[in-house]
């Protein structure tokens, strides 16, 4: 047998005549399945990538992987029906469609981004790339299916059935790949762009290579140089995907950014203004402190926790540090242990200057332990006891925060607290989000502890609320009689921080609980509950 096999063409194909093909049918079939795999893998990442791009942006992963999915299978039936249209010269359509889908998929991160920081056109600019990539997707087995029959005619069952298997097998090579691959070594945007550009060599090496005869001199010189085309495209934009994150993310501060990582976890940013006054902390955009007023706040959370026996403090969050130099300035604590999920912020707290200047080098202090771990999953497996607990969390914007918010994650504060133990707790703003601040009152009164609600001006956040919290009865918000010397809280401030104005006073509201997790959105100034 000579080293090509032929096949009866499919009525309507490129050519009427015989196929004439560079390898036996059972290898060609192979070759193409293995880019059904191959492309069925590429397109589950460009669907992860833009979740975990608004994830990164907006938080709220649950309604980002909504809007994503969603449109995004409406896109594919879209696109499979248009397909229909593509049917009589399959082989060069399908290479076109994997084009402009590595094309789109690959610079899809880049450009929502851009859309993000310059021109806050976020959301319409995410369901209209999901469009594209979902039709494009769409498009794909219809036009495989007739590409596979042209090599060799099978019962339709049987066809479906081998292309539906590599497509599933190649989704979830591509959906393992991403979190444990392609992000720890390349990062979100490099990684989509890489993506694509594999995905345009396999979608049209295979046609070009396969299906050669099939197409007309024009339409490989015409595929040949849109390939060549896409992905110079994409290389240029791998070259410059650095500059171009430093510019866009620069667009997203006020003032200029002078330490930017994208962690296991989140995006750190610090930014520090020109005239060097005002240092500023940023995690995945959120802001976490301005060196101008954060004192307010950490005073306001530390000091009244305090009055009461203290010797050993448990710290959740705070990986910035700022709370812990509060606590650390009373002499008679005897250890303080801090649990933060991210290594990479205390990291830059123990060694950047310009934080360490803000937390007087406390994690220096031989008196603190610092354990790198999900303060729920910790709290979970303690054994210990402690004195005072400062729970210095982010906002509950996503599932995964919320649950530090939930009664479930206060009922094993409550157990980790020693007998006459109290903790202080950041609650949001009463001011933007009013019932959600009492909602976190609601879920510590059904986790069994009482609390002290009150509220602080800290310029850079606006109105803020604390609650602070013991078993027995709300513990009295007063200083200890014996106290560090304080530039913002004294006893006047603390009295009067427990008055709330009648448009910010208790709210018949739910408690936030892990199956329904209450999410604050402060953009959109309410509280969703799933």
């Amino acid at each position: 047998m000579s080293d090509t096999a032929t096949a009866p063409a499919a009525a309507g194909s490129e050519d009427p005549g015989p196929l004439r093909m560079p390898v036996r049918p059972r290898a060609a079939r192979f070759l193409v399945l293995l880019a059904v795999f191959v492309c069925a893998a590429c397109g589950l990442v460009y669907e992860l990538a833009l979740v975990a791009l608004g994830s990164y942006l907006l938080g709220n992963t649950i309604t980002q992987a909504s809007v994503v999915l969603s449109v995004m299978v409406f896109a594919m039936g879209v696109g499979s029906l248009a397909a229909k249209r593509l049917a009589r010269r399959p082989a060069f359509f399908f290479a076109v469609v994997e084009g402009a889908l590595s094309l789109v998929g690959g610079l899809s991160v880049l450009l929502l981004y851009a859309a993000f920081a310059w021109f806050s056109l976020y959301q319409p600019a995410l369901v209209a790339i999901a469009f594209v990539i979902g039709v494009l997707i769409g498009a794909e087995i219809p036009l495989l299916m007739t590409m596979i029959q042209r090599i060799r005619r099978q019962d339709a069952a049987s066809a479906v059935a081998d292309l539906f298997a590599a497509d599933y097998v190649g989704g979830l090579i591509g959906g393992l790949a991403f979190p444990f691959l392609l992000l720890p070594l390349l990062g979100l945007p490099k990684g989509a762009l890489v993506v694509g550009a594999l995905n345009a060599v396999v979608g049209v090496a295979v046609v070009l290579w396969l299906f050669r005869g099939a197409l007309s001199r024009r339409g490989r010189v015409l595929l040949s140089a849109g390939l060549v085309l896409v992905l110079a495209g994409l290389g240029t934009a791998f070259a410059l995907s650095e500059r171009f994150e430093v510019d866009a993310r620069q667009a997203l501060y006020r003032d200029p950014v002078v330490y930017a990582q994208r962690s296991d976890y989140q995006e750190i940013v610090l930014t520090r203004s020109f005239d060097g006054v005002d240092t500023r902390l940023f995690l995945n955009g959120d802001l976490q402190f301005s060196s101008l007023d954060e004192y307010r706040y950490h005073e306001s959370l530390v000091h009244p926790a305090m009055n009461g026996p203290h010797a050993d403090v448990l710290v959740l969050g705070g990986g910035d540090g700022l709370a812990l130099r509060e606590i650390l300035d009373y002499d008679d604590v005897e250890h303080v242990t801090l649990v933060d999920l991210d290594p990479a912020v205390v990291e830059l707290a123990r060694t950047r200057p310009a934080i360490t200047e803000l937390n007087e080098g406390a994690f220096d202090d031989e008196r603190v332990d610092v354990v790198s771990a999900d303060a729920f999953t910790w709290l979970r497996e303690n054994g210990e006891r402690f004195d005072v607990i400062v729970a210095d969390m982010p906002d509950p914007d996503d599932v995964g925060t919320a649950k530090l918010y939930s009664v479930e994650f206060y009922t094993l504060a409550r157990r980790a607290m020693a007998e006459g133990g109290r903790i202080a707790v950041q609650a949001g703003s009463p001011y933007f989000a009013n019932e959600a601040y009492w909602s976190v009152e609601r879920s510590m009164r059904e986790a069994g502890l009482r609390s002290t609600p009150y509220n602080v001006d800290v310029p850079s956040f606006g109105n803020w609320g604390f609650l602070l919290a013991a078993e027995a009865q709300a513990p009295p918000a007063e200083l200890p009689e014996e106290h560090p010397r304080t530039r913002f809280l004294d006893e006047a401030t603390l009295r009067a921080a427990q008055v709330f104005p009648k448009d910010r006073r208790p709210t018949e509201s739910l408690p936030s609980t892990l199956l329904h997790p209450r999410i604050i959105d402060y953009h959109r100034e309410a509280w969703r509950g799933y």
